[in-house]
């Protein structure tokens, strides 16, 4: 019997561990983190020509949502959102859809896509 608690013990901690990250379409205004703080009401006004300069493409990307909330891309995503940004030739809006894994308030990113 023992065996049998253990085991199912196990499979729970497993599939409690699965749920902490899950799959997700995220829609959102791609900004860099130096400048998050200042324009988290305003994001839409953040411009991509600050976006790609040396401190803010070495200081990182997130996503910030419709409802506030701000999401840390991972390395992989900072890459494609610098090559994105630099592919765009949008000068401010900077909608943005990511797809990946969300875990707390970052998000392991599969794709980026400027809008």
């Amino acid at each position: 019997m023992t065996t049998l608690y253990k085991n199912l013990i196990r499979a729970g901690l497993v599939a409690g561990f699965a749920l902490t990250a899950s799959a997700a379409s995220v829609d959102g205004y791609l900004i860099d983190k130096m400048c998050s703080a200042s324009k988290k009401d305003n994001p839409k006004s953040h411009d991509r020509e600050c976006a790609l300069s040396e401190a803010c493409q070495k200081s990182g990307y997130v996503v910030i949502t419709s409802d506030g909330k701000l999401l840390t891309l991972d390395d992989k995503g900072n890459q494609q959102a610098i090559k994105a940004l630099k592919a765009s030739k949008k000068k401010d809006d900077l909608r943005v859809t990511v797809t990946g894994d969300v875990n707390g308030d970052s998000i392991k990113v599969a794709s980026l896509k400027l809008q």
